[in-house]
């Protein structure tokens, strides 16, 4: 993240690009106005001591006409910058040579984001008054876009919502998919906010080879195991793309002025698009960033579109909100808040994510105690050694090792899986134990899980799914969507 001249950073060049035109107009209303001399003069300073800063970054002159298409070298940039570390993330796509997943770090700075560091994780347990939750204990959550912005409202009184979604490629969700709505969960009871889930049927039937009847059934069956995590009905509103957007002017009127804001170079920039594309895809980007603005949900609102949006996701869907931030300011917006989470690996190892195309690299939440312990025992990667005696001596290698990974995930003892690591690494533990206690963790966890789902009738999904006023009180905004008085 660079920083401009007067120490605001920006996220990309083409922020800074819109920052600039921002500025040339305000120089041109003053002019007409026929402001003081010296408030034009320091405006035209500015704007001058901008396109300075965008020279330096871009290697070129910032042209009214000549959008940024490529960040410049060493900022943040499109998913294909990663490759260069043997990794390569995007929206649709993970993947990486490395035995032990993703190098984060890496990514934090290639895509500009910011650490979870201990002392932010000791700041969200002050303003929250709870124990962080396993996934910041663990960095599981591990970087972040304005948390911090966020956590100064929320101790100033000021409100912000949640938003986060899924999109519905198939009937039956995976584990992986779990994790961001364990987290949201978690943050909707510690924060007492409302929560806005999105189900992106519409990209799943631009994208995969279904009807429009098939992805809209994904996203109520979906929804019922979102609904089975344990969200409050009262402070959470689930959203099908293709039925919200017909009945919500508010929500479709952001989708046009994103829409307008963003040039066919800069999704293909951003996205990978090519010119075989069909248009679905490339006007695709600008409805997954609408619900980062709080008018485009008046039911809830009202007409406040001040209110800080927060978003726990994992970092493969930071494109889209990158391009959201780069857009918010020049339609009068607040940047939306991002919380990222790594990938939750694949049990044939960390080089791919876990994928609900592939039955074999996937434990699903339809999966019976039986076929969880068979998909571990037989396909669950191992970082132990070829033999007992070998695995005894040398010790096991937690870093690559899936059922310890999954472990981090799902195991709330933080003293036990230190133990476990510590066993293992030793050769104290061999690779069948650890992947029992694995599967002593996981079969009670789903099984629970469908125990829930099975009370998810289609009555309560589509209250969730029914626009409708939720139950929250903010300093200056209450659930009716009116500003207190």
């Amino acid at each position: 993240m660079a920083d401009m001249p007067n120490g605001q950073p920006f996220d990309t060049p083409l922020e800074l690009y819109n920052i600039i035109l921002a500025q040339g107009e305000h120089v041109r209303c003053l002019k007409a106005a026929k402001a003081a001399k010296d408030e034009i003069d320091s405006a035209v300073e500015k704007l001058l001591s901008l396109k300075t800063t965008y020279k330096a970054v871009m290697g070129e002159k910032c042209e009214p006409s000549q959008f940024p298409e490529n960040p410049a070298p060493g900022s943040k940039s499109s998913a294909a910058a990663t490759e260069d570390s043997g990794d390569f993330v995007d929206p649709w796509t993970v993947r990486t040579s490395s035995a032990k997943g993703i190098d984060y770090d890496k990514l934090i700075v290639q895509f500009g984001s910011s650490k979870i560091d201990k002392e932010l994780i000791n700041r969200i347990e002050r303003a929250t008054g709870q124990r962080p939750h396993r996934f910041l204990r663990r960095g599981i959550f591990f970087s972040h876009r304005d948390m911090n912005q966020v956590l100064d409202a929320y101790e100033n009184k000021k409100p912000f919502y949640l938003y986060t979604g899924r999109g519905p490629s198939s009937e039956a969700m995976h584990v992986g998919h779990l994790i961001p709505f364990i987290f949201t969960k978690w943050l909707q009871d510690v924060f007492n906010v409302p929560l806005v889930v999105q189900m992106s049927d519409d990209e799943k039937y631009l994208w995969k080879d279904l009807t429009l009847e098939q992805a809209y059934s994904y996203t109520l069956e979906n929804a019922k195991d979102i609904i089975a995590c344990g969200f409050d009905i009262n402070k959470t509103f689930i959203f099908s793309d293709l039925e919200y957007m017909g009945m919500s002017p508010g929500f479709y009127k952001n989708v046009v002025k994103i829409q307008k804001h963003v040039t066919f170079n800069q999704v293909k920039g951003i996205f990978g698009f090519t010119d075989s594309d069909c248009i679905g895809k490339i006007s695709f980007p600008a409805v997954q960033a609408a619900p980062s603005f709080s008018n485009s949900f008046p039911h809830i609102f009202g007409d406040r579109a001040d209110l800080q949006c927060l978003i726990p996701c994992a970092i493969d869907q930071d494109p889209y909100f990158r391009m959201t931030r780069d857009v918010a300011p020049r339609i009068g917006y607040p940047k939306p808040a991002l919380l990222h989470s790594t990938f939750f690996p694949a049990l044939q190892g960390a080089q791919t994510k876990m994928s609900a195309s592939d039955t074999n690299s996937s434990i699903f939440l339809t999966d019976t105690a039986k076929q969880i312990k068979t998909k571990v025992n037989k396909h669950a990667f191992s970082g132990g050694r070829d033999t007992v005696e070998e695995h005894r001596q040398l010790g096991g290698n937690c870093d690559v090792d899936v059922s310890f990974m999954y472990l981090t995930f799902f195991l709330e003892d933080d003293d036990r899986l230190e133990q476990i690591r510590k066993d293992y690494t030793s050769g104290a533990m061999l690779t069948g134990e650890l992947k029992k206690t694995l599967i002593d963790v996981l079969q009670p966890l789903i099984t629970e899980h469908q125990a829930r789902r099975k009370e998810v009738t289609n009555e309560v999904v589509k209250e969730f799914m029914t626009p409708r006023q939720l139950s929250f009180h903010f300093q200056g905004c209450s659930s009716s969507g009116a500003r207190d008085t």
